[in-house]
This record gives C-alpha cells, sequence and structure tokens, in this order.
C-alpha cells in the first residue's frame, strides 16, 4: 500500500464565478470592476463573438457558412489591457479591438453568434481560459453551458427600457430622439434572438443568483457582486478541501493565474 505521509496538499484553485445576462445589463463595467476588488482576472466572452463577427463581414464569410465561420476562430486572440483585463481583440497580431465594437458588428452580432458550429467552435476557447480560476467570466450562457460547474453563477437583470437608457446615456445621446428608440428597438430584437435561438439561448441557470438592477446606481451592483463572490469564497474556504482541485466545468486539473488589475466604462 503507497502511503501519502508527508506529501502536501496542492493549493486549492480560486473561484469560477459566471456572469450571466443581456445586452446592457452591465456585465462588462460590473464584471471588471468586482474583479479587479476581489484580485481576480476579467474576460467578456463576448468580445470573441463580436471579434469573429467583424472578421467575417471583412471576409465576406456569412452566417450561411458555419464552416467559414469556424475557421475564422484560430485567427482571433484575447490579449490582456495595460490593466490586465482580457480586452483587447488582435487578429493575425494586429489590434482590432476598437473594430469589433463598430455599428456593422452591433447589427451582424446576434446572427453570427446564434450559429451553432461557431458556439462548439469557441468552447474550448472559452474554458481554457477559465481553467486556472480566480476569475470572473462574463457572457449570455457561461452558467449554463460553457462552464456549468463554475464555484459561482451570477445573472444580471434589467428590463429593456432600463438597459435602453443606460446604452443612450453612455453614447451621449438624446433620450428622447430618434437615436434612442433605434436602441430600444435593437435591444429588443437582440434579446429576442438570445432568447430563442437553438443552442444556448439566453437564461439563467437553474442555481444561479438573479440581480436585478433596474434603478441601481453602478456602484451599488459592482458592490452585490462583490459581496456574492466574497461569501462563496467563505463559504468554499470553510468547506473540507478537495484532494485536488479541477478548472470548474472541465474536469481537468487547474493551474495558476494572474490577477485582473482594472475595470472599464459601464457597458
Amino acid at each position: 500500500m503507497s502511503s501519502t505521509y508527508g506529501t502536501k496538499p496542492r493549493p486549492r484553485r480560486e473561484l469560477v464565478v459566471a456572469l450571466d445576462g443581456p445586452g446592457s445589463s452591465g456585465k462588462s463595467s460590473v464584471g471588471s470592476a468586482a474583479a479587479l476588488r476581489v484580485g481576480f482576472r476579467f474576460c467578456d466572452t463576448g468580445l470573441l463573438y463580436r471579434a469573429i463577427t467583424w472578421l467575417a463581414l471583412a471576409r465576406g464569410v456569412t452566417s450561411a457558412d458555419p464552416a467559414g465561420l469556424r475557421s475564422l476562430v484560430p485567427e482571433v486572440e484575447l490579449a490582456a489591457d495595460e490593466r490586465g483585463r482580457l480586452s483587447r481583440v488582435l487578429v493575425d497580431g494586429v489590434d482590432h479591438t476598437d473594430d469589433v465594437r463598430g455599428p456593422q458588428v452591433d447589427l451582424a452580432v446576434s446572427v453570427v453568434a446564434a450559429v451553432p458550429e461557431l458556439r462548439a467552435a469557441l468552447l474550448d476557447r472559452q474554458r481554457t481560459i477559465a481553467a486556472p480560476g480566480g476569475i470572473v467570466m462574463a457572457g449570455r450562457d457561461i452558467g449554463t453551458v460553457v462552464l456549468p460547474d463554475a464555484d459561482l453563477k451570477l445573472f444580471l437583470d434589467a428590463s429593456v427600457e432600463e438597459r435602453a437608457r443606460r446604452r443612450t446615456q453612455e453614447r451621449g445621446l438624446d433620450a428622447s430622439g430618434p437615436d434612442a428608440g433605434e436602441i430600444l428597438a435593437a435591444l429588443r430584437r437582440r434579446d429576442e434572438l438570445d432568447a430563442t435561438r437553438a443552442v444556448a439561448p439566453l437564461r439563467p441557470a437553474p442555481d444561479a443568483r438573479i440581480i436585478a438592477t433596474d434603478g441601481n446606481r453602478v456602484e451599488d451592483t459592482i458592490d452585490a457582486v462583490v459581496s456574492a463572490i466574497l461569501d462563496a469564497e467563505a463559504r468554499r474556504a470553510a468547506a473540507p478541501e478537495a484532494a485536488e482541485p479541477e478548472a470548474a466545468g472541465t474536469g481537468e486539473p487547474a493551474a495558476t493565474a494572474e490577477p485582473a488589475t482594472g475595470s472599464e466604462p459601464h457597458r
């Protein structure tokens, strides 16, 4: 019989936090700020879909060509910005972060993101990013599909009117002007597409904590997310330690990771 006398327990992997919600619910701004406060990394997985959408538009690849979309995946890389967030988009080593946030991408990303073959192709990429732990992963299907075994699942929710008001304000537009109405209509269309797509529809995980943000200041929502993370860490610390930590949702042993060091404007 082999003995484990004298062996040291492996350090426990830090938490993996899944942060889901509809468009303009604050996932990016809240998630990155909360990650900073607890010393975690932050990744907005929506950037991957935006990057593929931008590249597909540039290359003339449509959503009717799943194989063509899949072929673009290896060309896209998420890189850390000066604050440590995975918020820069590189294609063939060139920074296209500003390009992927353009209006053409806004209009096309929902259709591209609904392609099942593309979503499957991006699963491994997202799980690899999360594997070391100590991360807040933001998206629309993180807790339900990408990381179903995440240590903590949060869902930020707000009415479509509230989200449209925020986006209008962020862009410095007249709240009573036609642009504001177009933003509201676009968010409603996106919500419908996200909620009814055949693969990975937008919905809270059954075990997710729902945080309603209507009327909240951004700081209030950040506080709520930080509190949830700290509570989860405290519960985990009080529980018996597992023999070997695993990456949430992957079944793979975890490694160490660097913390995030910044936040970004409300998005």
